[in-house]
């Protein structure tokens, strides 16, 4: 049951950070809003899933991975589900739009950040935790923990105030996306493969 449970998450990661990157690329943000509300929750069952398989001297670094990954999905689900429910359902204008529309770049989207910034810190975590046995793995390790470079950038560019004028960056934003998706696919494919083999023994 727990690797069924994980790998099923890692299917999920897998499949709603493809079908982000589509519709980023047929500009559906709807479809965009919502499969990032699945997305944690595979995100959360594939973290689950490494941080049971830790051993005892590597579970602080995976503790901590599994508690990032619950602030992750609480942040991008209050962003997401605000975009699908309130954004696109209420007539917003002014001061409102500009704090709830995540287009605009203003409160929403600095949360979402931050809550992409908590995912890289957890990745970079686990990926400490992880023990890698065979080049499959290794690639999974080394991915996990590079990941976490995403989270300075995450943490301290709304600070600067570059996005105060989101609407008018052009397809600078859409290339960025589109680059950490092709960066996080093969991680959940790597850990689709690695808990789709027979248990780990812990030791």
């Amino acid at each position: 049951m727990n690797r069924l449970i994980a790998k099923t998450g890692a299917a999920l990661v897998t499949l709603t950070v493809f079908l982000f990157a589509v519709f980023i690329l047929i500009n559906f943000p709807f479809g965009s809003y919502f499969v990032c509300m699945i997305l944690p929750l595979g995100f959360i069952m594939m973290t689950a899933g490494l941080h049971h398989e830790s051993i005892d001297d590597r579970k602080v670094p995976a503790n901590t991975g599994l508690v990032l990954s619950a602030v992750y999905a609480v942040l991008i689900l209050l962003v997401y589900y605000s975009q699908c429910t309130t954004v696109s359902l209420e007539e917003l204008s002014g001061q409102a739009s500009r704090v709830l529309n995540y287009q605009c770049g203003g409160l929403m989207f600095n949360y979402d950040l931050l809550g992409y910034g908590m995912m890289a810190l957890s990745t970079f975590f686990t990926g400490l935790a992880f023990r890698a046995e065979n080049k499959p793995d290794k690639w999974l390790k080394r991915l996990l923990i590079i990941h976490g470079a995403f989270f300075p950038g995450c943490f301290i560019m709304p600070m600067t105030g570059m996005f105060l004028n989101l609407e008018n960056s052009g397809e600078g934003g859409s290339i960025a996306l589109l680059v950490w998706c092709a960066y996080f696919i093969p991680v959940g494919v790597l850990a689709f493969i690695h808990f789709g083999k027979g248990p780990k023994q812990k030791g």
